[in-house]
């Protein structure tokens, strides 16, 4: 496979503008195929490949969630934690407007509006992650460290099986 140019995304602009180290992962992606595939592709854990979730709080509040790949969030847990009513995933319409991504390529780095971030703690226990760099197909390696000064990162435990 030929050497991929890194594609200028607003996650790219930003991890080079804070002068974070990353190393760029291409793959095919496929439509519902999800960190699976991603996983497959780049012989990594799924569990190392973590997702942009893209929630909002009964009052509208939108907000993201990473979450490791081979798990999902829990909403109750979510509303427990925020101290609200209820959370509810974003549609795919919503979910674009509110990042400026488009859904499969959704990175927590250079959203259209800064949102609060919350990451399932366990993420940081990782040497390295794989996450969305704002492009499908396209991850970027990095120490997990490096996310909590650049996303001011809530940690919580709302990770559940897969089920």
């Amino acid at each position: 496979m030929s050497r991929q140019e890194i594609p200028a995304t607003q996650a790219v602009r930003m991890l080079r503008q804070s002068g974070a180290k990353f190393l760029p992962h291409f793959y095919t992606y496929e439509d519902q195929g999800g960190t699976r595939v991603a996983s497959l592709a780049l012989a990594v854990d799924e569990h190392a490949v973590i997702k942009t979730l893209v929630f909002q709080t009964d009052m509208k509040q939108p907000f993201l969630v990473l979450m490791h790949g081979d798990l999902e969030a829990s909403s109750k847990q979510l509303a427990r934690t925020l101290g609200v009513r209820q959370v509810t995933a974003c549609d795919v319409a919503s979910a674009q407007r509110i990042t400026g991504y488009t859904v499969g390529g959704i990175s927590p780095f250079g959203t259209r509006s800064r949102l609060p971030v919350l990451a399932e703690q366990t993420i940081f226990a990782l040497p390295r992650i794989w996450i969305n760099g704002g492009k499908r197909g396209f991850l970027v390696e990095i120490d997990p460290a490096i996310m909590k000064p650049l996303l001011d990162i809530v940690e919580v435990d709302v990770g559940i099986g897969k089920g």
